[in-house]
């Protein structure tokens, strides 16, 4: 691998429900492309994915290592998890089967892990929520991730999960409005649950919030799930 003298390259990919979007980061994590986004191929099955993935890493120019941030529980490069995607990722190494793919080293995460890495100060109890396809969450600890919270899949209200109430196909059958007032229920609860000192809201569905937030909820922008990328390489 080329020095890390500020010459690395880092492809970063985040995989969604909906869209695959990748872009090349410095060494620091800023951007050196610009986004190149791709539908999420259906059904969204490895394969399909991965390719996907190989076509818009061909559009980026040079790199040098690969991180991925997928919808679901990732354990040593292993998607277990993949509620928003095609039950063939139970169990299926993505990070060997993209290095292999791309010939390159590979590192992948929760994509609401990665978001928050490209979101927190690093100090305190900081909690993240992604507003997508699904409901991602990501706790972390002074800057210390808690891995493979998957909050979004906890009983919220009138028996259905935070992703029932809040994931983007309820958005669209009870619309803005109610859809807002249900988050603004979710931010209280999971204040009385967390105490957190930060709560970080993303994910596609993000610039649909309209509400009056409390001081210590910030919106982030979509692209920071990709701008993370550069913290799984980071020892």
């Amino acid at each position: 691998m080329v020095e890390d003298n500020g010459s690395i390259r880092t492809l970063s990919v985040d995989i969604g429900g909906s869209g695959v979007k990748v872009m090349v980061l410095d060494i620091t994590g800023h951007p050196l492309t610009e986004r190149a986004r791709l539908d999420t191929p259906q059904p969204a099955k490895p394969e399909t994915v991965i390719n996907a993935i190989v076509v818009l890493a061909a559009s980026q120019g040079e790199f040098h290592r690969v991180s991925v941030g997928f919808p679901g529980v990732v354990r040593y490069g292993v998607t277990e998890t993949a509620v928003n995607l095609d039950k063939e990722w139970i169990g299926f190494d993505l990070q060997t089967a993209l290095a292999k793919q791309l010939n390159k080293p590979v590192r992948v995460i929760n994509d609401a892990d990665m978001q928050g890495l490209g979101a927190i100060s690093g100090k305190g109890l900081e909690l993240v929520i992604t507003l997508g396809t699904g409901f991602g969450s990501a706790l972390f600890i002074d800057g210390k991730l808690v891995p493979n919270m998957e909050m979004g899949h906890h009983q919220f209200r009138k028996g259905e999960t935070y992703e029932e109430q809040l994931g983007r196909a309820a958005l669209e059958k009870i619309g803005e409005k109610k859809w807002n007032r249900r988050l603004e229920k979710a931010i209280a609860s999971l204040q009385h649950l967390f105490n957190y000192d930060c709560l970080y809201i993303g994910g596609g569905e993000a610039v649909k919030v309209n509400l009056q937030l409390p001081l210590n909820v910030k919106l982030i922008p979509n692209i920071t799930g990709l701008l993370g990328g550069i913290a799984l390489w980071r020892n």
